[in-house]
This record gives C-alpha cells, sequence and structure tokens, in this order.
C-alpha cells in the first residue's frame, strides 16, 4: 500500500535491481542518469533514463559510498570504500588511494557518505562485527587536497549526512542509537557546533539515507518501517510514505525537473517469509512529488589524478 500525501504522488517506476544492500543514491543531471550502490556487491550502478539501460560498475572493494568530481561529465568518483578513500575512474578502474584511517581497526568499515555545499566530502564508518567492548566508528572529512579529517568518534553506524539548502546545518544519523542529529556548520573553519537532538525513531526502526529538498525539509529513509519520512526544520515529521519493501536505504530527489523521490531499498538478513511478502526488496523506487524539488548535490572539490 502506498501512502498519498499533500506532495508524494504515485509510484512512477521501479527498476529492478535486487541489490543486497542499495545505498547511496544519488541523481546526476549531466548524465540525466541514477546512481546508487550495492555495498556487499562492490557495485555501482547506473540507469540512465534517456534510453532506459542499466549498467554496472564493479569496483574491486566492498563500497560505503562515493561522489563525483568537479568535471561532471567525467566518470572519476571519490569513493569510500570499506577500508578508505580512494579516488576511482569507473570506465578505465585507474585508482589512487588517498588515505584508510581505520585500516588496522578490525571490524570496522565506512559507510554513509555525502559532499557539503563547499565540495568536501563525508563519509562516516560504523562498527560491523565487534572485536572490543569499546569499538566505535568515527565521522571524516576529506577536503580539497585529499586529506582525511577526523571529526568525531562515539558512533555506532553513521549514517544520513545532508546539509540545509545554504550549507550551514548538518544532519547525521546513528542508525544504531535510532538518533539523528543536527549541528551548525562553519564554512570557513568547517567546525560542528551546537549539536542537538533534531529527531528519535522507535527502537524497530533505524533512520539510514538522507538528503535535503530546496525548502530545507528533511527526508530519511526508515529502514525496518517500510518508509520514507519528510522531516520539516523543527523535526517534524510532515510526510510519511510507506513503500512495498521492509529496509529503505537511501533517498534522493532528481530527475529532469528534480521532483523525483528516488528510493533505494535492501534484501539482507530478510527472511525467507518476508522476501515472499515483499518481493521487490532490493529494487529502487521512483514516485512523483508534487510541489517539491531537490537540489542537485555537489560536486567533490578534492584534486583529480
Amino acid at each position: 500500500m502506498i501512502s498519498i500525501s499533500s506532495c508524494i504522488g504515485e509510484l512512477i517506476q521501479v527498476i529492478p535491481s535486487q541489490n543486497q544492500l542499495g545505498e547511496n543514491a544519488l541523481w546526476h543531471p549531466q548524465h540525466r542518469a541514477i546512481y546508487w550502490i550495492d555495498i556487499m556487491a562492490g557495485n555501482i550502478h547506473k540507469y540512465s533514463i534517456d534510453n532506459q539501460t542499466h549498467q554496472q560498475y564493479h569496483l574491486p572493494y566492498r563500497i560505503g559510498s562515493f561522489a563525483f568530481l568537479t568535471d561532471q561529465n567525467e566518470y572519476q568518483v571519490i569513493v569510500a570504500f570499506e577500508q578508505g578513500f580512494a579516488l576511482y575512474h569507473l570506465e578505465n578502474h585507474a585508482m589512487t588511494w588517498l588515505s584508510q584511517p581505520e585500516i588496522t581497526q578490525l571490524g570496522n568499515r565506512f559507510n554513509d557518505g555525502r559532499t557539503d555545499r563547499y565540495g568536501n566530502f563525508w563519509a562516516g564508518t560504523m562498527v560491523e562485527t565487534r572485536h572490543t567492548p569499546d569499538q566505535q566508528g568515527s565521522l571524516y572529512r576529506v577536503d580539497h587536497l585529499g586529506q582525511h579529517h577526523k571529526i568525531f568518534s562515539d558512533i555506532m553506524i553513521s549514517n544520513g549526512l545532508c546539509w540545509s539548502p545554504d550549507g550551514s546545518i548538518m544532519y547525521h544519523a546513528d542508525s544504531e542509537r535510532h538518533c539523528i542529529y543536527r549541528y551548525n556548520y562553519c564554512q570557513q573553519s568547517h567546525e560542528l557546533s551546537q549539536k542537538q537532538i533534531f529527531a528519535t525513531t522507535e527502537n524497530h526502526v533505524f533512520p539510514d539515507g538522507s538528503t535535503v529538498d530546496s525548502e530545507g525539509f528533511m527526508w530519511n529513509a526508515q529502514w525496518g518501517d517500510h518508509s520514507v519520512v519528510r522531516y520539516n526544520p523543527e523535526g517534524e515529521i510532515v510526510e510519511k510514505l510507506i513503500i512495498p519493501a521492509v529496509q529503505p536505504s537511501s533517498v534522493a530527489i532528481g530527475g529532469p525537473n528534480l521532483d523525483w523521490l528516488i528510493v533505494t531499498t535492501s534484501r539482507i538478513e530478510l527472511s525467507p517469509q518476508e522476501l515472499l511478502d515483499y518481493p521487490l526488496s532490493g529494487n529502487v523506487f521512483i514516485y512523483q512529488l508534487h510541489n517539491v524539488t531537490g537540489i542537485v548535490d555537489t560536486p567533490c572539490s578534492v584534486l583529480k589524478t
């Protein structure tokens, strides 16, 4: 059942990707394509809307997140692989490691990432397999020289990075703690301040990937709850969409008019009965939005190799 609300319209397309762990939905206006990843398979997917072709780029490691560089017509990306940051060319497979800040931390891997409005790439780690009682993940920023900066730690599953339209507010979720946080973000110093709880979820609901629309409302995929919600800037849910998959994992707003809600989903760890009940799990869903538009993601400004 699809919940129709004031701005969320009909389901207009399902891309049958059947991902194990789909994530990182991204609209590329120059390519006129939707990109996303399958973390476990180590694949970046591309769906071209003009000819409806679906391509896959297989990468050498599992991938937590990625972003395109400033020359948007090229195919070089910055990637948070499971073990660190690298530049990677989707077509010729050239790769240059930038840093591997947690390579010695067994059981951690990089997860959700996104560029801020100023071209810095951010990504955080998660505790995938616990080896020590005090094991934790961290959040990192990669600057235009390709150098990483640890911002803070004490994270279980880093997720939900996104920024207000003017870039002055950053949102970040810790999925395992069922919490979305809000920070003030200074463009000049890159410092975060005035941390506060923006929203919390119930124990069976895990806040996952997020995006912000042109009005400054934040959209969040809510893993375990079949839903995507829209929060107003005060952290109140003003829209809720129920989708035909248990585990929505990331959202983007894209399309030719920036009015498509794009939702990735996962099949990982679903029971045989859940897979029977929700056979579309792992696919990408596109919904028509009404009177709401998105913001094109800022490309990463790291210097290319």
